[in-house]
């Protein structure tokens, strides 16, 4: 018996990049500007990002914005490299969910596989791109969204019990009650629009992705890829202040 070929790899050339939120805790420093503003290594946390998938192939990025989002149209019609973006305003806060949702409703993110990145995650790839890697393991016919994971015990901050199980498949599954988990989401997830039209596209307004996601454990149809570079968590000011002097020890040679 032949064994099948393995599927094509999927080839997004769309992603979202969330940046509407209200950053709270980085406050006072997002007093006066959206926090993927904030410069990190001398650039806006949202160029690194927008960098990162341009080098993954993705030639349109959606932005969506809120607080303070004619500071980020202002930067993002400024930026001269690719990928091409455009901005959506969002009058009230969607969340996560009703973003990406109101997003597809409106054909600004196409019919295919797309990346979604949290405005304030930053990363350095490891022996491989990130990106590249969560494209190589989508299988569409099996899942319905593939998260970036990092080691939880590698992150400083509020990260202490996690938020994922993965077993020797690379399923998800939710921690429990007195269980802590090895392993964080990392901000930079690649999804099917079969993963919001089943969940809440028809509805309008404010939802989690948290919500898809379940649905999608409880289908057996998410996974993870575990990223094997740097990754931090910037909640904080004192998170900002602690990344920068970790990549400037990274550049010069020195660790603890």
């Amino acid at each position: 018996m032949t064994t099948p070929p393995p599927p094509d790899p999927v080839k997004p050339t769309a992603a979202m990049l969330l940046a509407a939120g209200l950053g709270r805790r980085m406050r006072p420093l997002t007093d006066r500007t959206a926090k993927p503003l904030l410069p990190l290594a001398g650039r806006p946390l949202i160029d690194h990002a927008l960098d990162r998938l341009a080098e993954a192939g993705i030639t349109r990025v959606v932005v969506n914005a809120h607080w303070h989002a004619d500071l980020v149209g202002a930067h993002l019609r400024a930026r001269k490299k690719p990928p091409a973006t455009v901005i959506r305003h969002e009058t009230d806060l969607l969340d996560t969910g009703g973003a990406v949702a109101a997003a597809l409703q409106e054909g600004m993110l196409g019919e295919g596989p797309f990346f979604v990145v949290n405005g304030d995650s930053f990363w350095l790839d490891g022996p491989a791109q990130a990106l590249g890697r969560l494209v190589a393991a989508f299988d569409p016919e099996k899942m319905d969204a593939l998260l970036l994971v990092h080691r939880t015990a590698q992150v400083s901050g509020d990260f202490m019990p996690g938020d994922f199980m993965i077993d020797k498949w690379g399923k998800l599954r939710r921690r429990g009650e007195r269980e802590i988990a090895p392993y964080v989401f990392a901000g930079v997830q690649l999804l099917s629009p079969s993963l919001v039209a089943a969940n809440d596209a028809s509805v309008r307004g404010r939802w989690s992705m948290n919500s898809a996601w379940d649905r999608a454990i409880e289908a057996g149809r998410i996974a993870a890829v575990v990223h094997d570079g740097l990754w931090f968590h910037l909640s904080t000011p004192a998170d900002l202040v602690e990344a920068e002097t970790s990549l400037r020890d990274r550049a010069l040679g020195e660790t603890k």
